[in-house]
């Protein structure tokens, strides 16, 4: 039955790339929940979307309007659960620090009350965390 609708589709649409896309599509809407405007006998949504484009029973305009809106378009982010949130490193909670003031700061730099320049800080941290610094 699906390679007689094939060949139907054909007659309605010539480009057989375009048919896959826009038969595709169909298949996707249906399966989201679109009405189907055809009895499904025990099709699968692929054959339903090509029998109905093969009966045009669906406008094309709008089928070609769905996909170049669901190619075109960046997916929305879902929304992040605190839990995650808390996993996220911010300014506020990297390494446990928050709002230090600028002696804390300073008394960070020290080792063995000599100021670090930066390089050797980063490589004091680099020790410290065994060699798994930036590379």
């Amino acid at each position: 039955m699906a390679r007689v609708t094939v060949e139907d589709c054909v007659q309605k649409i010539p480009n057989r790339f375009e048919l896959v896309l826009l038969a595709a599509q169909r298949a996707r809407n249906l399966s989201r929940g679109e009405e189907m405007t055809i009895d499904r006998e025990d099709d699968k949504n692929t054959v339903v979307a090509l029998r109905e484009i093969a009966d045009e029973t669906i406008p094309l305009e709008k089928l070609e309007q769905d996909l170049v809106k669901s190619l075109s378009r960046a997916p929305e982010p879902e929304p992040a659960d605190e839990e995650v949130l808390d996993l996220i490193p911010t300014d506020q909670n990297i390494f446990g620090l928050q709002d230090i003031s600028a002696e804390e700061e300073a008394a960070a730099l020290l080792v063995d009350g000599e100021e670090l320049s930066p390089e050797a800080f980063e490589a004091a941290i680099v020790a410290e965390l065994g060699g798994r610094g930036r590379r």
